[in-house]
């Protein structure tokens, strides 16, 4: 392959997780890299966007901070270059706001020049009887179809996620029943109903719901929240409960069986699915304020209520709700749909023509994934295939934190480059999860 330039490293997919590593290998010049995303152009979770929402987490928790405070691409450098450092001073708030956090995101695209948009990687051939052992990509443009080859001896997915929604939800009119990915972008016509549903108990739920309860007194519509959980929870942010986003509990995750790292998910709830306090509390004091001198506000919220089904019914729908520990059905009429149903793992069809039969598999749907984030081949092989996508069930509730992707990126660098890069600390928290 000696006419073909191959890199080092190919990133599929340009969200957060990937864009970090992109950042953080300016100080591995060593290594060249490439990335590609299927994007006309980088935005965030453009759909939820909403004017006054913050992240969870705080700005330490950007694309570099935590494996390299001095970084140039660090949120403090984003403040300081756009003059804004007095101003977050002030603002006094841990937490970064979600629009700005987008905009300091591609702040930090327009200092790379090694990522590509609008081109989709559309397969990936396996070369590892070659002389020198790498992979293939073929990369489709997105605006004219044109077919470009691509190769690399490492790759690293990060193809991110797609909306999950509901089977029996499905194959409703896409302006009537809106998944919270597309919320801003179908917002106005959602203001037109009389009675608007959400179906989902987490923060997205939670944010829609605030979103249009600011907006009712201007629109006269009726409010429903629907979420089949026990009730609307808020985060677990007790220090100590935190330090289950740290290296350190991640490698104790991973040491666990299959079945115990899936048990454990589940008693983490609180730490994954809950709402913001600051958020519950809006909402609950919007909901105070319009319901003194006795008024009874137009808004229905009930838990432990799933949505069954859905018929289009008098220029509506009409849903058929179960409330699931009395176990009583009945018909709830609305106007329009939010699902703030979550996500699900996207994973490329090349993969599963290509990839499938190569590695190994926790299940059906979940493959086995090393501690430093490669896919566990059936042969071993020194062209490794990094993920940063469908990794909960290996690395715990923290797979999606945006601070464990600088440390995840830490671990992919350094196994690369054949050094330590950046430090990969340990010993971080003040908690132990085993005696030894």
């Amino acid at each position: 392959m000696d006419s073909v330039n191959i890199k080092d490293i190919i990133g599929i997919g340009l969200g957060p997780y990937n864009l970090g590593l992109a950042a953080l290998l300016e100080k591995a010049p060593e290594l060249e890299a490439a990335f590609f995303d299927e994007s006309q152009e980088f935005a965030w979770h453009p759909g939820m966007l909403i004017e006054e929402m913050d992240l969870q987490v705080p700005f330490l928790a950007d694309l570099v901070t935590f494996a390299d405070p001095t970084s140039r691409f660090s949120y403090l450098n984003f403040l300081h270059e756009r003059n804004r450092m007095y101003q977050f001073y002030f603002f006094k708030k841990f937490e970064v706001p979600r629009n700005e956090y987008n905009d300091y995101l591609r702040w930090a695209i327009q200092k790379l020049d090694n990522l590509h948009f609008q081109s989709r990687v559309v397969d990936i051939l396996d070369h590892q009887d070659a002389n020198d052992p790498h992979y293939e990509l073929v990369v489709e443009a997105v605006n004219n179809g044109k077919r470009t080859r691509h190769y690399a001896r490492h790759v690293v997915m990060g193809t991110g996620s797609t909306p999950s929604v509901p089977q029996q939800l499905e194959g409703m009119p896409a302006s009537d029943v809106v998944h919270t990915s597309r919320y801003l972008e179908e917002k106005e016509n959602l203001l037109e109903a009389e009675c608007i549903t959400i179906v989902g108990s987490g923060q997205s739920a939670a944010e829609v719901f605030l979103d249009l309860l600011r907006e009712q007194d201007r629109i006269g519509c009726h409010l429903a929240l629907f979420t089949r959980s026990p009730g609307l929870f808020q985060l677990e942010q007790a220090k100590l409960g935190q330090e289950f986003f740290s290296p350190d509990y991640v490698d104790y995750f991973h040491s666990l069986g299959f079945e115990e790292r899936n048990n454990t998910l589940e008693m983490l709830d609180k730490l994954r699915k809950g709402i913001d306090p600051d958020t519950l509390r809006e909402i609950y004091n919007i909901l105070y304020q319009k319901s003194h001198g006795g008024r009874k506000i137009p808004v229905t919220i009930q838990p432990l209520t799933e949505i069954k089904d859905i018929k289009k019914n008098r220029g509506g729908y009409q849903l058929t709700c179960h409330q699931w520990q009395q176990d009583k059905t009945f018909p709830f009429h609305t106007d329009k749909v939010v699902l703030a149903t979550g996500y699900k793992p996207a994973i490329p069809d090349w993969f599963q023509d290509r990839f499938a039969a190569k590695i190994e598999w926790e299940d059906d749907k979940r493959f086995k994934v090393t501690r430093d984030y490669q896919l566990a081949f059936k042969q071993t092989r020194p062209n490794q295939f990094f993920t940063l996508t469908n990794l909960e069930h290996s690395h715990g509730a923290g797979a999606t934190n945006l601070g464990l992707a600088v440390q995840r990126n830490v671990h992919i660098i350094n196994n690369i480059a054949g050094r330590e890069v950046y430090p990969n600390q340990r010993d971080t928290i003040f908690q132990q999860f085993t005696m030894e």
